[in-house]
């Protein structure tokens, strides 16, 4: 017996589907390319309205949705659009990359294949200082003199590790030992696919300003270059309510009403007393307070 079934559409997103295989430039070798994705904006909405109908709704509904639903947190229906990326990062970025364990990756092995010399380098005037504030960020960068020593080294350390490589190579060396000497400055290429949810969340933390400064041109281009362009209402709301919102806790609330009842300074102890600080003590959270403030009010 013959069943009828209702015809479903592929979704496709035709600003996406021009860059589709266009690879986006990244440090001095590396690069990001669309290879395929599934659903846009229309399957967001289609997840969250269960029996949604095609063009029973307006443009405008849709959007203010999927406004809703992120700013309320209502994360499944974003998990029914996904994106495949073909990426070549560098193995330092790639380590924080790869601890978004919710991505599906393939990544090029070393084990089969022959190591290419690309690395990562780095100019003269781009070397940076160690955060004074933040054990594992990067403060101002160094004097270009001093850079132009370490990027001459940089080049000299690369060419002794890849010829070590290439000569055990050449000698028979088993590609699984041979490539145990290789810098974090190799670039590695691999196949990552993510869901939208997911995607938001790594673009969250490494579009963030304190994220490492590489990792996070990569993150900028996966966003303002890719995403934008495949689910542009989801892009406005997480820029409004996400990548650029605030998040306050309570001892923040706590501050801010001192300040609207005219009994906030910062070294009060009304104000220490909120934020649990001890005399002669520094708080971080007291201190993220006092950023918080000067964004607001900047």
């Amino acid at each position: 017996m013959s069943q009828n079934y209702e015809k479903v559409e592929r979704v496709t997103v035709p600003a996406l589907e021009e860059i589709l295989g266009k690879k986006f430039n990244i440090l001095n070798d590396g690069f990001i390319r669309v290879v395929d994705y599934m659903g846009g904006d229309s399957s967001i909405v289609q997840a969250a309205r269960v029996s949604y109908g095609a063009g029973t709704k307006k443009v405008s509904e849709d959007r203010g949705l999927i406004r809703y639903l992120l700013k309320h947190r209502h994360t499944t229906p974003f998990e029914m659009a996904d994106l495949k990326l073909h990426v070549r990062v560098p193995m330092d970025a790639w380590r924080q990359w790869i601890r978004h364990r919710t991505a599906s990756v393939n990544e090029t092995s070393s084990r089969y294949s022959i190591v290419t010399d690309s690395t990562q380098t780095t100019n003269p005037n781009e070397w940076r200082s160690q955060a004074k504030d933040n054990k594992q960020g990067s403060g101002d960068y160094l004097p270009e003199d001093l850079g132009k020593k370490f990027s001459a080294e940089e080049e000299d350390i690369h060419k002794i590790l890849f010829d070590s490589y290439n000569e055990k190579i050449d000698a028979g060396v088993a590609k699984e030992q041979a490539r145990k000497d290789l810098p974090l400055c190799t670039y590695t290429e691999a196949y990552w696919k993510m869901d939208l949810h997911n995607l938001l969340n790594f673009l969250r933390l490494r579009m963030d300003s304190h994220a490492q400064k590489e990792i996070r041109e990569y993150a900028t281009v996966i966003g303002e270059e890719i995403v934008s362009k495949w689910v542009p209402h989801t892009w406005e709301a997480f820029n409004d309510y996400s990548l650029n919102s605030m998040h306050l806790s309570r001892m923040d609330k706590e501050a801010l009403n001192l300040i609207v009842t005219g009994n906030y300074d910062k070294n009060s102890p009304e104000v220490r007393e909120v934020f649990g600080v001890k005399p002669g003590k520094k708080s971080r959270e007291h201190n993220e307070f006092i950023s918080k403030l000067e964004t607001l009010f900047d």
